[in-house]
């Protein structure tokens, strides 16, 4: 298939560019001013009047009570899991069309991502998946939702049958054989090898685990369902975590997204609606876990004019003064931003509404989407090789989703919802450029 009719459409937005980036930031205020400003300060580390001022900037913008700046989104999603209790060996529901950031921060509470499916007109998080789901494997007692997949008999026998050829296998070595220090296991009348115990590959068998968060996305800033997750995850008393990275600017009822669960993050990564170079937000109402977020991030120094003691393990988060100067002036600008990128959203959906072969995906019902990447479905795998082939050698920067986390080497044994639209979506996905336009 030709798709040169859609590069040519791309490039007459972006006019006079040989080549036209993905989403590229973009200066033009008092981006230089500010940061001249605070290196004549001398205060461009995690002390000074910008970091205040864009923590002061975001909690107006977003209607959060509370906004704590970070050095990255990631790092702003780690320290809200923590305060929501997140711990080791514990479960966090998530959605498999993500970045890789979501799930390493599940990965660095020593948790591990449950994958529920998404919706396709949101591409966010399905209620109705993470209801089903919810429903089928887990039980509450005292409060706390676990983790308990229902087992039919067969489930059950192979289960018992794996456990006891695991103890078959352990009262074999422990009776035959002598452990080396190297891990070997050697034969007690040869002293030969027979076998390493660390290529030992028994079947694990999971034990009950708590489910102590849900983390869903507003993917590309498409605000997802966030009030019907919420409303699930209250009546199986589980905290939600939104990650709003990419959705600065994205209200769903007329509320801005990262504030419907117990807290919320925003990133301000180079790539985003805004930049501060490389930073995050976390958002709340909470007024225990507000505080708490500033504290654990600025190392849980106890306020002091001299002293330093420190009353937790805290985490040295806290985004540099130099990088809020950057981000103060962007805040600026930020409507005027959001309004040229919804009107390039509304020139791709023109364009787009009567071709054949070639859906745009625009904000769901109920929503304002701040269509940080504009997506377009192909429809199918073989197609969006080849629009991708197309667009980029022709200097067009467009990209695939995301490979689904389930299909990463580090959570191929990760627990799953049935993801067949996830799977269908990831397989047709483009994003195409989607920079502020002059």
């Amino acid at each position: 298939m030709n798709y040169l009719p859609i590069i040519d459409f791309i490039r007459s937005l972006y006019p006079n560019r040989d080549f036209i980036p993905l989403h590229e930031p973009h200066f033009g205020g008092n981006e230089k001013k500010y940061l001249a400003d605070c290196v004549d300060s001398t205060f461009v580390s995690s002390v000074g009047k910008y970091v205040d001022r864009f923590e002061e900037m975001n909690r107006d913008f977003t209607g959060a009570k509370y906004a704590i700046a970070t050095v990255n989104g990631t790092a702003a999603l780690h320290i809200a899991l923590k305060l929501v209790g997140v711990e080791q060996g514990d479960m966090v529901i998530t959605q498999p069309l993500t970045f890789i950031a979501t799930c390493n921060a599940i990965s660095y509470c020593g948790a591990e991502p449950v994958f529920v499916d998404i919706d396709r007109d949101t591409l966010g998080m399905s209620p109705e998946s993470l209801e089903a789901w919810l429903a089928a494997n887990t039980v509450i007692e005292d409060g706390v939702s676990y983790y308990l997949p229902r087992m039919g008999t067969n489930e059950r026998s192979r289960i018992n049958t794996n456990r006891a050829q695991e103890q078959g296998q352990k009262n074999f070595i422990e009776q035959n054989a002598n452990i080396a220090d190297n891990n070997k296991v050697l034969s007690q009348t040869s002293n030969s090898p027979l076998v390493d115990i660390s290529d030992l590959s028994l079947v694990p068998i999971r034990g009950r685990q708590k489910i102590s968060a849900c983390v869903p996305m507003h993917t590309f800033g498409h605000p997802c369902r966030i009030d019907r997750i919420v409303e699930i995850c209250n009546r199986y008393h589980i905290p939600v975590v939104e990650d709003s990275a990419e959705s600065l600017g994205s209200y769903y009822i007329d509320q801005h997204t990262g504030t419907f669960g117990k807290l919320g993050i925003l990133s301000f990564n180079g790539n985003k609606t805004i930049t501060t170079g490389g930073g995050g937000m976390i958002i709340t109402n909470d007024d225990v876990l507000g505080p708490l977020a500033k504290h654990i991030t600025t190392t849980a120094k106890k306020p002091h004019p001299w002293k330093f003691e420190h009353d937790m393990i805290g985490f040295n988060y806290r985004m540099p003064n130099v990088n809020a100067a950057l981000g103060c002036a962007q805040m600026e600008r930020l409507t005027e931003i959001l309004a040229n990128k919804r009107e390039t959203a509304a020139r791709y959906a023109e364009f787009f509404a009567s071709m054949e072969g070639v859906k745009y995906i625009q904000e769901p019902s109920d929503s304002v989407s701040n269509y940080w990447l504009n997506v377009l479905l192909l429809n199918d795998l073989e197609q969006r090789e080849e629009f991708l082939k197309q667009s980029n050698e022709n200097k067009v920067m467009t990209r695939p989703a995301w490979i689904l986390m389930p299909e990463l080497s580090m959570f191929k044994a990760a627990v799953c919802a049935d993801l067949c639209v996830s799977m269908d979506i990831a397989s047709r996905l483009v994003n195409i450029p989607s920079s502020v336009r002059e």
